[in-house]
């Protein structure tokens, strides 16, 4: 009987990473299973258990890589530029992210984060410097703007980019004069009509 290969956990960590990666590029999260994971990397199904613990904590790990490439993909374009032209960037790469990779985006919103451990911790960190890096943005563009400010428009901003962009990936945005309504041009329209109203300072709660 031929012996079961053995896989260093980094090495085998690498395989399934790259395995979910190949998969969602092409099919939807709900079409993976433990079960061909583990054919695809060459284990058995009960390896990569004792590697993650749970399925749902292996997406995890797939969602913790597709936070990294979004930080990597917007990091840049908020380094140049004035507040105004480095949000609506911002807001397009998203778009952008989302139409490239649908199905690993959609990952993100199909599953619940975690919600203890170290796996809750770093997806947590690194959701909060993004959110971070809006709200220091907006604070530039309106010196006025206090944190609680910040952190509530950050928020409320990146609310609306995603609608947009969800709605967009399904195709729901509508149509104008029977051409349909462009995601970019919705995304420049929310971020010129939020920025212009901050020219004025919110009033404090």
């Amino acid at each position: 009987m031929a012996r079961p290969r053995q896989h260093a956990p980094e090495t085998l960590h690498a395989q399934v990473m790259a395995a979910c990666d190949a998969w969602l590029k092409e099919h939807p999260v709900h079409t993976l299973s433990l079960r061909s994971l583990a054919r695809e990397v060459g284990c058995a199904p009960s390896t990569l258990l004792k590697l993650y613990g749970s399925f749902n904590n292996l997406l995890q790990h797939v969602n913790i890589e597709t936070l990294g490439r979004l930080r990597v993909a917007i990091d840049p374009l908020l380094e140049e530029g004035s507040p105004e032209q480095r949000l609506k960037a911002l807001a397009l790469a998203y778009w952008e992210f989302a139409r490239r990779d649908p199905y690993r985006w959609q990952l993100l919103f199909d599953y619940p984060l975690a919600q203890e451990g170290e796996l809750d911790r770093r997806q947590s960190d690194m959701i909060e410097a993004l959110f971070l890096r809006v709200e220091n943005t907006l604070k530039e563009h309106q010196p006025a703007l206090d944190d609680m400010q910040a952190r509530r428009l950050g928020r409320t901003l990146w609310g609306s980019v995603h609608g947009l962009v969800q709605l967009g990936l399904n195709e729901r945005l509508g149509y104008w004069q029977s051409e349909p309504l462009e995601v970019e041009e919705l995304l420049d329209q929310l971020s010129t009509t939020m920025l212009a109203g901050l020219k004025t300072p919110p009033e404090s709660p």
